[in-house]
């Protein structure tokens, strides 16, 4: 019998996660994509998801996206049943679970490259200019400072 998988996501993720599963047509798990009513699934905390999730999910494993910075212990504990990180990006799901990613080729369009660092709050300064330099020499034209919700941000 294959893995059931439970996908939380967000408003603006959800027609593309459910695109790139669909497109994955995976064998070894069945999935259910649940929304839990944010725009940006990747700025949901625990307390949120223990709010609105309810106690019984019918799957044997959650996938949260890649940028969750939640306690995945604490709500493995209170769902009983693992909680994971997916990849960052829902497009890198294919190889995330094992299978081949479809090539990406952007050399026909002019683009501008924006970079984020979404853990900033929890870097001092000099991590932060590093970071920072670190994606302007990867290519970023754009680079901004993300937060966390519920972290505070004091040298910003």
């Amino acid at each position: 019998m294959p893995e059931r998988l439970l996908f939380l996501t967000g408003r603006l993720a959800q027609k593309r996660l459910a695109k790139v599963l669909v497109d994955m047509a995976p064998e070894a798990f069945t999935y259910r994509i649940h929304d839990l009513g944010v725009k940006v699934a990747a700025l949901m905390t625990t307390n949120l998801i223990r709010r609105r999730l309810p106690a019984e999910l019918g799957a044997d494993r959650v996938v949260l996206p890649g940028r969750f910075r939640g306690d995945l212990d604490a709500l493995s504990a209170h769902y009983g049943l693992p909680f994971l990180r997916g990849p960052d990006d829902v497009k890198d799901l294919p190889e995330f679970f094992g299978l081949a990613g479809a090539e990406r080729d952007l050399s026909r369009y002019d683009v501008r490259i924006f970079a984020e660092i979404v853990e900033a709050p929890a870097l001092d300064l000099p991590a932060i200019v590093a970071r920072a330099e670190a994606y302007r020499r990867s290519g970023a034209d754009v680079i901004d400072l993300g937060c966390l919700p519920d972290t505070p941000f004091p040298h910003l």
